[in-house]
């Protein structure tokens, strides 16, 4: 059945009710206005009131913190004190120290005592202790020793119109028995005027009372109290009984008068000036959101185009954010990293110690600012990163974690590996060019011993053919001098061989305890043999007691070796009587420098410019790499290498190294 649609004209809202509510929402508005500012005047009475109970805590706190201070002073004193065998001969000195450095650090301290067995005074600092002791000090002296801890006296005024007092007594024991006490006498004044700051003081007088209500200290630098706002707060010292009082000088707040007019008129003009400002807001906000999300898609593609990783982690080491390099430097996605906590899924095992310490190091709040480490991908290689750390702050200045970039340094790595594989190469090569130089001379100085050997041996087969065709006893005593000259000169030849062969192998640069007199001697045979070929001199001159130097001994060698051999060819065109070479080493300034020194023809100007730059040579025949080599190797060692002109004619070149003394 279908029921035809009857229009009905709405009914205007008629009678009474038309005025009773506007009456009604008027009356509430008035009821508002009038209950706000009672509302208000309340809440800004309890808010004085807390704000004064709080500050009184505040104060209350300094107070006992400036207490404290002295009360761990004097029991790190009678700790030492305690623990000193001679406790019964006081050691006045440091004791008189300790008590002046107290006084100084705690102006509120008027003296500092130590007593011996009868309360008898050992050693005093600050005012002069009184005769005899009041009898709160006596009391809480006793109470002192029979609890065996530190007790505080009730007040007690101070002679000649002072202010008021409180002693604190610390007993001392050795051995479980009583051995005297220290004390410390504090002025109420000058405590309250040393620990209330000076704004607080501005509002309201501080007094310390006693539990009669007696006023012991009193600050009140605004003048008196209206006893409006007051509140009290026990010091809680143990043995004593004082209190804590603040009395603000400010009053009950006040209302405004016309304060309902006013506040129609404050209300009306406010509403319109929030709506335009509210319209303002929006449209400032509306914009900045756009401007926003513009920035962030800007920032997050110009992250997600980073060859550098970026990650942060919050203060407890968490991972909060990787962008895509660092994903694809670790080989994982952002989900497996995000929100983990070490160990992470890419620390190499190897390596696990290193980043157990560093994040330790975090999570104490210090981060290292730059350092090297490994990374270990999914598929398990391992990549070289150098990261730098830095602390991550909000926009309030919080830190709120860590932000870290991280380089991948393989590439680096490799061309540091292969310029040392390169420099070694060269350092070989110039070794065998040495080598190739003094061959010629080897050849001669081998050729000695060896003639020398068969000389002997020949000498003797005759003795022992002439023995054999005669039958005649042959005498060993005749052998023996010619066999014996033939090991010496088989050794020589040994040690030349050796020295050589020392030289010329090629092997990683191994750091060691080297004396320069031993280095010499090494190659002292070497030397010598391009000496004299140019019949040159070799003077050496060592300081005694020359520290040793941590060094590889066949870069030290070679250096030595191509240091001489250039100053032996600068004396080959000069007068026989100079051709002397000098080796000297002494120890300077901790350090061990050695100085070889020609009195050949110098090194001109223009020339000494370029020495050494690589593959520079003033020799024909030369590589240009020698001095070059001899630096590198004197710098690889933290040394330097340098070189002037010689007084006496000729050239210094001097190189210092570090020494191990």
């Amino acid at each position: 059945m279908k029921i035809p649609f009857m229009h009905v004209a709405p009914q205007p809202l008629g009678g009474p009710l038309r005025f009773v509510l506007p009456a009604v929402l008027v009356l509430l508005f008035l009821a508002v206005l009038l209950w706000l500012p009672w509302q208000a005047r309340e809440m800004e009475n309890n808010e004085r009131q807390e704000q004064l109970i709080a500050d009184t805590l505040w104060v209350e706190q300094a107070v006992r913190f400036a207490l404290t201070r002295s009360e761990d002073a004097l029991a790190s004193l009678g700790a030492e004190l305690e623990g000193n065998p001679l406790l019964a001969a006081p050691p006045a000195a440091k004791v008189q120290a300790r008590f002046k450095q107290m006084l100084n650090n705690g102006h509120e301290l008027r003296r500092v005592l130590w007593l011996g067995l009868d309360a008898k005074l050992l050693v005093a600092a600050g005012a002069e202790a009184p005769s005899t002791l009041p009898a709160a000090s006596i009391n809480a002296l006793k109470l002192a020793r029979a609890t065996r801890k530190g007790r505080y006296s009730e007040p007690y005024q101070a002679s000649a119109g002072g202010g008021a007092l409180v002693d604190y007594y610390l007993p001392l024991f050795r051995a479980g028995e009583y051995a005297g006490s220290l004390a410390a006498t504090y002025d109420l004044k000058t405590l309250l005027d040393e620990t209330v700051p000076w704004w607080f003081a501005q509002d309201n007088a501080i007094s310390l009372i006693d539990p009669d209500d007696k006023v012991l200290a009193k600050r009140a630098a605004a003048g008196p109290g209206r006893g409006v706002y007051t509140h009290k707060r026990p010091l809680d010292l143990p043995g004593a009984t004082i209190v804590l009082a603040t009395d603000s000088v400010k009053g009950l707040p006040r209302l405004l008068p016309n304060l309902l007019v006013g506040s129609v008129i404050a209300l009306a003009l406010g509403l319109l000036a929030s709506l335009a400002a509210l319209w303002r807001h929006i449209a400032r906000r509306l914009e900045a959101e756009g401007a926003l999300r513009q920035q962030m898609a800007f920032r997050t593609a110009m992250e997600n185009s980073l060859v550098t990783g970026l990650r942060a982690r919050d203060l407890e080491g968490r991972v909060t954010y990787v962008n895509p390099a660092f994903c694809q430097m670790v080989g994982l996605p952002p989900e497996e990293l995000v929100g983990k906590a070490p160990p992470m899924a890419y620390w190499a095992p190897e390596a696990m110690a290193d980043y157990q310490q560093r994040f330790a190091s975090v999570l104490a709040g210090h981060a290292t600012p730059q350092f090297e480490t490994i990374f270990q991908r999914a598929d398990g290689k391992r990549v070289p990163v150098l990261i730098f750390e830095a602390a991550l702050v909000d926009s309030d200045g919080r830190q709120t974690g860590w932000m870290g970039s991280i380089l991948d340094i393989s590439e680096r790595k490799n061309a540091e590996e292969l310029a040392r594989q390169q420099q070694e190469k060269l350092h070989a090569s110039a070794r065998l060019a040495t080598m190739g130089e003094i061959s010629s001379m080897l050849a001669h100085e081998l050729n000695q011993p060896l003639a020398a050997i068969s000389s002997y041996t020949t000498g003797a087969l005759n003795l022992l053919g002439r023995a054999v065709d005669t039958g005649a006893p042959l005498d060993p005593a005749i052998l023996k001098p010619a066999l014996e000259q033939a090991s010496v000169q088989a050794r020589r030849a040994g040690q030349i061989i050796r020295s050589v062969h020392e030289f010329v192998k090629k092997r990683e640069p191994e750091r060691q305890e080297v004396h320069i007199a031993s280095l010499v001697d090494g190659i002292g045979a070497l030397i010598d043999m391009q000496a004299s070929k140019y019949f040159v001199a070799i003077q050496t001159s060592m300081a005694r007691a020359l520290p040793a130097v941590s060094a590889d001994r066949m870069m030290l060698e070679q250096v030595l070796l191509n240091l001489t051999r250039n100053a032996i060819e600068a004396m080959q065109d000069v007068a026989p009587e100079r051709r002397v070479l000098r080796i000297a080493a002494a120890h300077e300034g901790g350090n061990v420098t050695v100085a070889v020194i020609d009195q050949g023809h110098g090194i001109a100007p223009e020339v000494a410019e370029r020495l050494f730059s690589p593959f520079f040579s003033t020799k024909a025949e030369g590589m240009g790499v020698g001095l070059s080599i001899c630096r590198t190797a004197i710098e690889f060692h933290g040394g330097t290498l340098t070189h002037c002109a010689n007084p006496g004619g000729g050239t210094i070149f001097k190189f210092a190294l570090p020494s191990l003394a």
